[in-house]
């Protein structure tokens, strides 16, 4: 590739990120607009007079402390528990061979082409008859095992040796043992490749804590925004200024895990 063409490429992807960028900056610079310049025309980029006003109304009575909670511990507790699912799965389906283990790994893989709606009633039904409903179990339990995260850490756990867990079994160590000592800080990058989805997924999901929760008080994040889009009015600064605050925890995860996420997406394609 030449230096001009280079150079083009570059000023082309620049572009592009600008274009992506550009809705992300007018959200969070409008969120510290008032009223009067939320409404103004034509619209500014940025604001005349920075004001916290819009922060500390949802806060205060928006009751949007009490939400975001919420929305940690079924995020934090439900990446935990895909984390230790998935990757028991993955590591059984990687290096262990008995009757049916291909038949089981198609049949994962295949749910993937059946749409949320198909089960989501059948879903709905379960966690009721498991009292379950209208609690933050309900929420965490369903998505705890993904198809996609079992192939993405079987995928990865091809490439590890199989001498070095028959190494580890020569030398009295317990599968367990292995799983924990062996495989989980083998598997670091594609273990945080996991973790941004299902911190993505989860922080961001609405669609299913709507038809799971109906008491206000156990509203996660995304369910507490919505309320502000009223019948007749929308609470735009409010609205703003949460949707900025539900952005910071997904984009400080993706910040720690960046480097993990590229390695572990690239290596779980070596080896098929």
């Amino acid at each position: 590739m030449t230096a001009r063409n280079k150079a083009l490429l570059y000023i082309a992807l620049i572009a592009l990120s600008l274009l992506y960028l550009f809705p992300v900056v007018w959200v969070v610079l409008s969120s510290f607009k008032d009223a009067n310049e939320l409404y103004a025309w034509p619209p500014r980029l940025f604001p005349k007079h920075f004001t916290l006003e819009n922060y500390t109304t949802a806060l205060e009575e928006g009751n949007f402390g009490r939400y975001f909670l919420n929305s940690a511990f079924v995020t934090i507790t439900s990446t935990l528990l895909l984390i230790l699912i998935n990757t028991m799965a993955g590591f059984a389906l990687a290096k262990y061979r008995f009757k049916g283990d291909t038949f089981i790994l198609i049949a994962i893989i295949s749910t993937l082409m059946i749409p949320l709606e198909v089960i989501m009633i059948p879903i709905f039904k379960v966690i009721s008859w498991l009292g379950m409903y209208n609690s933050y179990w309900g929420i965490i339990i369903p998505p705890a095992a993904t198809p996609t995260g079992v192939f993405l850490m079987r995928q990865f756990l091809l490439t590890v040796p199989d001498d070095l867990l028959e190494a580890g079994r020569i030398d009295g160590a317990s599968e367990w043992r292995l799983y924990t000592r062996v495989i989980l800080p083998i598997a670091t990058p594609v273990v945080a490749t996991l973790a941004i989805f299902s911190f993505m997924w989860r922080w961001d999901d609405f669609l299913w804590p709507l038809i799971v929760i109906s008491t206000p008080e156990k509203y996660t994040i995304q369910l507490a925004l919505s309320n502000f889009i009223g019948q007749y009015d929308v609470d735009w600064g409010s609205l703003l200024a949460m949707s900025v605050v539900s952005m910071i925890p997904v984009l400080i995860v993706f910040l720690i895990f960046q480097r993990q996420f590229v390695k572990g997406i690239v290596m779980t394609g070596i080896k098929g």
